[in-house]
């Protein structure tokens, strides 16, 4: 685990492409390369890669902004690391255009991530050395889902005074109390979403691939639930590691549509087995996909996938939308994708709420500010928390064409 401004390094050393991975930079609004980035994150997806297991003290910058510290809790295990970089560069984008006109009360906002590698006892003592920290004043933005359900359980069970606010929390089935404020749909909503586009066309069967055991024990149930209230049938797929050959093996009696719960190297390896496929099949996909990261991991073409996306449009007209690929353009060589569209809005959300506060800025005041739950605009995104703690259920799609475009 390591306090960071930037992600350790990776195997791109062997390659002598280190200067240009951005695996080693820190932020600064300089352009990042994506090709490399991406080339990173399979180097690490191959290897298994996990981050050292010391603390490195943030730079002293002084105590203006050392008590204004917002931390960001992020997964670089190989499941997570892509939906977790894409997350983080929404939120450092957000921070640093925050502080660049004018910050929090004038003064700078630290945001700094901690890396863990997924297993509870790194999440552990990463939410532990952050807890110790007084300056540390919110969490916010927590990903990818597994982590940010762990963050939150352990909240719960410490009674810590601290605001976990926005966290990537895709699971359904996970309790909220009084200190997490998650504010994207979580699965059950994606789900909902994608069944009810589904029935319109007068789609009566559906399929449900999961990518991993892991997969299968947390969402299945969210799964048979809403495909048994809306009255469809649904034949269920567990992959045993080989997403290629459980592509390559389904039969002519396969639904058609299937519905794909798991990450974007398992869904690239999974059309790659759709390929040999005769019957023409759609493959509809849940937030944590990347479909721009698809095309360039090389996914088949011969099979359209639909992504269900808990933010708006990248290319939509929304003003937090603008913002978002204006800063992103500004500070990144990176393509707007939604993952990093739900980092900026996260951050922004944190901060509208922040910048709001009257009196003293501390973790207790943060929490109640918080805890007030109130509706709140973030350029057109629409945060309204509901009785059981959540708020969206805002969901949109996009599809990758066969011709490899990105469609709303």
């Amino acid at each position: 685990m390591v306090w960071c401004t930037r992600w350790t390094a990776c195997s791109c050393r062997r390659a002598n492409k280190l200067s240009a991975c951005p695996m080693t930079q820190p932020f600064n609004p300089t352009p990042l390369a994506s090709k490399p980035r991406r080339d990173a994150l399979k180097c690490l997806a191959a290897l298994g890669l996990a981050p050292a297991a010391a603390w490195a003290q943030p730079g002293k910058s002084g105590a203006a902004s050392r008590d204004m510290l917002v931390a960001q809790v992020v997964d670089v295990s190989p499941a997570q690391q892509d939906v977790s970089k894409d997350f983080l560069i929404g939120s450092r984008a957000a921070w640093a255009d925050i502080n660049a006109k004018g910050g929090l009360r004038g003064r700078s906002v630290q945001h700094v991530s901690v890396e863990v590698d997924g297993t509870p006892e790194s999440v552990r003592k990463a939410l532990q050395s952050l807890l110790d920290n007084p300056a540390c004043l919110v969490l916010s933005g927590t990903a990818g889902d597994p982590v940010a359900s762990q963050v939150s359980a352990l909240l719960r069970q410490q009674s810590s005074g601290i605001a976990h606010v926005a966290p990537w929390l895709q699971n359904s089935g996970a309790d909220m109390d009084e200190r997490s404020f998650p504010i994207f749909a979580a699965r059950q909503e994606q789900i909902v979403h994608a069944f009810k586009s589904l029935s319109t066309l007068g789609v009566h069967e559906v399929g449900a691939v999961y990518a991993t055991p892991g997969d299968y024990a947390q969402y299945h149930d969210d799964l048979q639930r809403v495909a048994a209230n809306m009255k469809l049938s649904l034949q269920t797929f567990r992959a045993n590691g080989d997403l290629s050959q459980l592509g390559r093996r389904l039969t002519a009696n396969t639904a058609a549509i299937l519905l794909f719960v798991g990450g974007t190297p398992e869904l690239v390896q999974f059309t790659q087995g759709l390929e040999k496929q005769q019957r023409q099949r759609y493959v509809v996909a849940l937030a944590d996909v990347n479909l721009q990261t698809m095309m360039q991991m090389g996914a088949a073409r011969s099979t359209p996938v639909i992504a269900t996306q808990a933010v708006p449009m990248v290319n939509a007209s929304l003003p937090v939308v603008r913002a978002y690929r204006e800063t992103l353009a500004r500070l990144y060589d990176e393509p707007p994708v939604s993952l990093s569209l739900a980092g900026f809005i996260a951050a922004r959300y944190t901060f509208e709420v922040l910048r709001e506060m009257d009196g003293p800025l501390s973790r207790q005041s943060v929490l109640t500010a918080f805890q007030r739950r109130e509706s709140r605009d973030v350029g057109g995104y629409r945060v309204t928390f509901n009785n059981q703690g959540r708020s969206a259920t805002y969901v949109t799609q996009s599809m990758l064409t066969q011709d490899g475009r990105v469609i709303g």
